[in-house]
């Protein structure tokens, strides 16, 4: 890992995170990774769920939280009571960003909304992640990233025509909303530094919508030609060969020879030169036409091989192609420890691997400084430092259950 006091690219930026589970968070662990200075706000009792979910350590702290929680000071405070709400409301005013991810009109309701905001701090940018965004008439839906990964259009062509839509292993709806978060939040921060401007801004982030910003060429094909993209299995819809492939060892390999240039290579590598010089496949248009021949010919090639023998013969001739790797694979993987991928972080004497964030900046790189911390283990820090609080006071709090 790079050393904490490097310099990092958002170094100087103050973020209160009040989100929980994946979208807000994601986006609170990507500006911690790059310097900024990231307060989370968790419950008193068990903090953010994320610490329980999926594998726990032998201390009963799930594995993800140490990568989710990284680089945040986190704190405790109870919503559900006017001295927590007003305390965010003084810590509000000292940021430069505040994440939120409840349903729309809970912020409002305690009084914490972007217009409770512009009076006491102007310069405040105030990002909201929700299923449906603010507006509209699904705003008041609760907007789980499954169901809005369903409406934004991306389940609809995940999976094999025929069969039920396929959901990957992971959250990818949050995820994706979190990033364009970061996206907005970013903009935002520089369009507040030109001269004559100042002013914060709400950055209004929907999960559905972060799906649908995927969908390339899916509505202009819709509008210009009737087209409705259809579910295409391993294969991309358009675009050939490209398909996953069986090897004779049971492994798959991808193989991308939609290429003019490559696709003649590709031919002459698996021992069919008459289809590499077949002018009914000398382009893309042409090769769509004609999808099963050139996936038959290459299924019977790869099937009579093993996979590695199939990789090396295809980066031989510079035809795009890989294996599918599970995590164990990218662990040992030498150009994904050339490239920096994973950092160590000690748990209790334990080490343990969490994934390094990109992009990759050359001058001021991001890092992890250290893994998600224990509930409200920055409580001293921040109520005492940043809001001057007296020994007594944050005592009291305690006492009465507020932090």
């Amino acid at each position: 890992m790079h050393d904490a006091s490097s310099a990092r690219p958002l170094a100087g930026m103050r973020v209160l995170e009040m989100g929980q589970l994946l979208a807000g968070p994601f986006t609170g662990h990507v500006l911690a990774y790059f310097g900024a200075e990231v307060i989370k706000v968790e419950p008193p009792d068990q903090g953010d769920p994320i610490r329980s979910w999926r594998l726990l350590d032998d201390g009963g702290t799930s594995h993800w939280w140490r990568s989710l929680g990284r680089n945040k000071k986190c704190i405790t405070l109870n919503l559900h009571t006017e001295r927590g709400r007003a305390i965010v409301r003084q810590l509000a005013d000292r940021v430069d960003v505040l994440i939120e991810n409840f349903r729309p009109g809970t912020m409002e309701k305690w009084g914490l909304g972007p217009e409770d905001f512009k009076t006491t701090n102007p310069g405040l940018i105030y990002s909201r992640i929700s299923g449906y965004g603010q507006t509209g008439p699904y705003a008041s839906r609760p907007g789980f990233a499954s169901v809005c990964e369903g409406i934004g259009g991306f389940r609809y062509v995940n999976g094999f025509p025929g069969q039920p839509p396929v959901r990957p292993n992971l959250s990818m709806g949050d995820t994706l909303a979190g990033m364009h978060a970061v996206l907005g939040i970013l903009m935002a921060y520089i369009h507040r530094t030109k001269p004559g401007v100042g002013q914060g801004q709400v950055v209004d982030v929907a999960i559905y919508e972060a799906v649908f910003n995927m969908l390339e060429a899916v509505v202009p094909e819709y509008d210009g030609a009737g087209a409705i993209r259809e579910p295409s299995g391993s294969t991309l819809t358009g675009i050939v060969p490209t398909n996953t492939y069986l090897c004779r060892d049971g492994k798959h390999v991808i193989i991308g020879g939609n290429g003019d240039s490559i696709f003649k290579r590709l031919m002459r590598t698996l021992g069919r030169p008459d289809m590499a010089e077949d002018a009914r496949l000398a382009n893309n248009a042409g090769r769509v036409q004609h999808e099963k021949e050139i996936d038959d010919a290459i299924a019977a090639w790869t099937s009579a091989h093993d996979s590695q023998d199939i990789l090396r013969q295809l980066e031989e001739a510079s035809v795009p192609s890989g294996p599918i790797y599970n995590v164990e694979d990218m662990v040992a993987d030498p150009h994904f420890q050339a490239r920096g991928l994973f950092e160590e972080v000690d748990i209790d004497g334990k080490s343990l691997k969490l994934p390094a964030l990109v992009p990759r900046l050359s001058e001021t790189p991001g890092s992890t400084s250290w893994p998600g911390p224990d509930v409200g283990s920055y409580n001293a820090e921040v109520f005492k430092e940043l809001l001057g609080m007296p020994d007594d006071e944050v005592a009291s709090l305690r006492d009465h259950g507020i932090i």
